[in-house]
This record gives structure tokens, sequence and C-alpha cells, in this order.
């Protein structure tokens, strides 16, 4: 485990926009987001970001407040904060030690005259020693006056002390500016083709074409049987998207409703059409902690048949399609529910984990849980609780590789969840966002706007290395957010996707050699075609563009 570094510039900003030509803006003065985040308890907090931002010369006051609603005073550190301003970005972050515990949930909230934040940020912190709480918050109408204060989630008394506290604002083009930085530089690479003829003379005026024929970043979708004999469906699926996931199809109430009844049919089906389309696809879920979604006759075993019954399950799925899954939910949700460990023990998990690894060790295996970057307001899953629990696993043994948020938001909090991310890239491991939607109590064009927000975030945050949105249609609809409609015309939600996908790729692009002979660009990673013609010559030849700082040559030769 270690700490964050801050990403840091190697070059101007304003340099990288002009010879990017970024529609945006052609210059730019304001600040740089700081993805500094620390999850280790220190003897000495660290110095606030970016110099405490509109906090730099503010002292924390104490507000008065009581627990649990009893007559019981408590005072909780607070800021006093003036005039903010409608659809900013606030990004906070403070240090916070306790005494009266060992340890403890701390949550930001904020209070304006119109409205209130439940929730803008949490730590768990404990006693003797510093922890890192890292947040934020959009405001939605203008705040003459607001409070932000640290406090408690529980009844317990204890005394809360910060220190290194900042607030940092930006704009919405500031925030699509430094988003469109992380992209530039974590998912594009500048690329320089050489042609030449077969003396080693360089060729100036060589027609070039390049056409990006595939994606190097994981975005996808779910999928049901819906989609199975069903081909503007597949049509309309394999054009956009390089991964999928089932969305029920491998469940154990799907492949073993009766004891003993094992069926792979619909997810074999399924697979034909991932591999004839060249999809990568997650393998979702060997287990759900969830007593609801656990098939009735493994509610009614206990002991050793119960045993039993979960090591034939992991097993016979795992055996059947070793290698076909990218990656393994081992245990969903188990922040949430412990179904299995209140059976079985507390090291049942560890247990799944294990013979998962040993049953094919080249799938990246996943814990995957809800409101984790979708709101801090959830004490089951805030981002210290997941953070404990992986390492916890880890400690027992367990190949843990990979990071799943499942992102089913209502309204998403951009400056939060970013915090949220900063804090799980400290691990060092693969995030990916599993199952995102927007909560379907929106309109449809609300959903758009909302969706676009998140997966902005997920594709610009530089430790996010894949999206999967929860969207498998069905006769009657989706889940909560559908892309299409039954005919396959586009809803908002779809026209978002479209949008960024296409906004997302490089697509073709036509020039010709200039005087050294050289051809450059800035691509989005993945696979290329490249077409070179010169005179009555003509060569065709394909080319990877995979992650790295330097420009990347090519040498073609006529």
């Amino acid at each position: 485990m270690r700490d964050s570094p801050s990403l840091t510039f190697s070059f101007s900003l304003l340099a990288f926009f002009l010879v990017i030509g970024c529609p945006l803006v052609a210059s730019y003065d304001g600040p740089l987001y700081d993805y500094t985040a620390y999850t280790e308890c220190k003897g000495q907090p660290e110095k606030a970001l970016y110099d405490g931002g509109i906090l730099k010369d503010d002292e924390p006051v104490s507000v008065k407040g009581s627990i649990g609603g009893s007559a019981s005073i408590v005072f909780w550190p607070a800021f006093m904060l003036h005039n903010l301003t409608q659809g900013t970005y606030y990004c906070f972050s403070s240090w916070v030690k306790i005494q009266g515990a060992e340890s403890a949930l701390i949550k930001a909230s904020l209070k304006s005259q119109d409205v209130s934040y439940d929730c803008i940020g949490t730590v768990i912190a404990k006693h003797g020693c510093w922890s890192f709480l890292k947040g934020g918050f959009v405001v939605t109408s203008p705040s003459i006056f607001s409070i932000l204060t640290l406090q408690n989630s529980d009844d317990k008394q204890i005394d809360i002390e910060i220190t290194s506290a900042s607030l940092q604002p930006f704009t919405e083009q500031q925030w699509r500016i430094n988003q469109q930085h992380i992209i530039n530089t974590q998912r594009k690479r500048a690329v320089t083709i050489h042609v030449s003829d077969e003396h080693g003379d360089k060729l100036q005026g060589a027609a070039i074409n390049i056409e990006q024929v595939s994606k190097d970043f994981p975005f996808g979708s779910a999928i049901a049987k819906t989609i199975l004999g069903n081909l503007p469906y597949q049509n309309w699926f394999a054009k956009r998207f390089n991964a999928a996931v089932f969305e029920n199809e491998l469940k154990w109430y799907a492949t073993e409703p009766d004891q003993g009844q094992v069926n792979y049919t619909i997810a074999d089906n399924m697979l034909e059409f991932i591999r004839a389309n060249q999809i990568i696809v997650r393998g979702h879920n060997i287990f759900w902690e969830d007593p609801k979604y656990t098939p009735q006759w493994v509610r009614d075993l206990t002991g050793p048949e119960l045993q039993s019954a979960v090591n034939s399950r992991i097993q016979s799925l795992m055996n059947k399609y070793k290698e076909e899954f990218i990656h393994w939910d081992v245990s969903n949700e188990m922040l949430h529910f412990d179904f299995y460990e209140q059976r079985l023990g507390p090291n049942a998990t560890l247990h799944f984990y294990e013979i998962a690894h040993m049953s094919d060790p080249l799938a990246t295996l996943f814990m995957n849980e809800f409101n984790v970057v979708e709101t801090c307001s959830d004490v089951n899953s805030t981002v210290d609780t997941y953070i404990l629990r992986m390492r916890e696993l880890e400690r027992g043994g367990v190949s843990m590789d990979g990071i799943g948020l499942e992102g089913h938001f209502t309204i998403p909090n951009p400056p939060l969840m970013r915090a949220i991310l900063d804090k799980l890239a400290t691990l060092g491991l693969p995030i990916w966002l599993t199952e995102v939607d927007i909560s379907n109590t929106l309109g449809q064009e609300a959903q758009a706007i909302y969706l676009e927000e998140v997966l902005r975030e997920g594709f610009s945050h530089p430790s996010v290395t894949g999206i999967m949105l929860w969207t498998a249609l069905h006769p009657n609809g989706c889940y909560q957010m559908c892309l299409t409609d039954n005919n396959f015309q586009n809803l908002p939600a779809g026209d978002t996707v479209d949008k960024l996908l296409k906004e997302w790729q490089t697509g073709e692009g036509q020039g010709q050699t200039d005087e050294h002979g050289s051809y450059s660009f800035y691509g989005f990673l993945g696979e290329y075609k490249v077409n070179v013609k010169y005179s009555n010559r003509r060569v065709n030849s394909t080319f990877s563009l995979c992650g790295g700082d330097e420009t990347k040559h090519y040498n073609i030769q006529l």
C-alpha cells in the first residue's frame, strides 16, 4: 500500500493545449487539480492542498450540536463560508485526529440557507495520528452564507481536531480543462510516422491515411439473454462497445435454480456472440452476499451441506469458463451483506477468493460494491471502509487484484467522486466502474446530463481502467436507464454515449509527409490501420499505440 504522489505536469499546460489545439481555451491560468491522497494514518499531517485554497487564512470555529437527538451537547469544528457560487466545483480536504475513541467515522457536511449536503466527504479517523479526508461538492444555487462541519457519524462523544484544511474552487470550464488534460496525456499519445524508400531516402509528400480500428480503453455495457437471436441488438451493441458483462445469466440462481440442475446453455450462447465480435467480458458474479438473490435451496442448507454446495458452485463455474472472463466479481456487495460469512464463518470470503484464484489464476479478482463513489452517506461503504476490507482480505492471503465500483447514481457529485477515486488509487490496483447508470426517478434528459458527468469523470481519472454501463435491454425496458428504445432508436442517454464514443476515438486522419518524410498526430490508444501512397507505390500496415510519455515512432518503407 502506498500514498499517491501529486500528479505533476512535466510541461506547461498552456503549451500543451496550444500544441494539440484544445477546443476549450487557447490559454489557461487557472488551478491545476491535485490528485494527492493518503490512506495511512500519519504522525504528522501533510501541508494543505492548494495552500489551503480559499481557507488559506481561516481557522476552524466550534459549532454546537447534539448526539443522537439527546441533550448531550458537543462541539464540532466548522468553517464559515461566504458567497459560494452556483455551478462551481469545490474540492475540500483536511487532516483529522480524534480523542475519546480508538477510531470513528468522521463526516463532512455543508449547510446553507437554502440547501443541505448531508455528506461531502468522510474519513475513518484514529486516535493518536492524523487521517486524511478528501471530498467536495457542487453548489446548485448561490449561497451567501454556509457552514462546513466535521462531525462523527455515530453517537460517540469524541473530540475532533482538524488541520491543513483546504477548499479549492474550480469553475465548470476549469474542471473540464483539467479533465481534458488527463485525457490528452493518459488516454492519447503522440505518434510520428516516417516514410522512406528502399534506400532509406525520406519521402516528402507521401499521402497518409490513418484509421483507428479498435480502442485500448474498455468501454461497454451489460447484456442479457435478450440479445440472443436479436440481430439488430447484436449489431447495435458490437458497433459501439468493446466490453460486456452478463446482467444475470451467470448468477447462481440463473445457472442452478434447483440443486444439482446446473445449466450454462444461455451463458454459453452469449459467449458465442462475445467471441464472434472480439469483445472482452467480465464474470459477474460467483456469489452474491445478499440473501434475497441467493437461491432458496442454498438458503435452506446449513453447515457441511452449504460448504459442499459453495465449493461445487465455484469449482464448476471457474473450471468451465477458465480464461474466458477477464474478471470475476467473487463475493458481490460484501460490505452491505454477509450471508455466507454468517453461515460459514468469518473466513468464508477468504476461501472463495483462494479457490477462484487457484481455478483461474489469470483472471483479475474484484471486490464489487455499490455506494462507494455514488455517495458518502452510506456508512457501510465509505471509501475507507472499502479500503479497510480489501486490506483485511489481503492480510488473510487473498489475491485481490481489482476495485469494482458499481456506480448506480442519482445526482452525481463530481468533486466527491474524484476525491474517492484519488483515495482508492493509492492502492495501486485497477479501478473499474462496473455498473454505471442514472436513477429512473429522473427524467430521460436529466439521466443523459448526469450520465455524461459520470462518464467524463471516469474516463478522465488516471487510475480508472475500464467503464461498464448497466443498460441491458429488455422488452419492458432496462434496470434503471436505457440507451435506446426497442427499435434501437437512441434515447437521450444513448445520444450521450454515442457523442462520447466519437469524442474518445481518433477516427480517420489524412495528410502528407513533411520535408523530413514524417507525419505526426495525437491518437487515442488502440490499434490502427495506416495506408501510405507515394507516386504509384502503396503500402498498407497496422500498428498498436499503447500508453507512454514519449512520442511513438513508426517507420514505413515504400
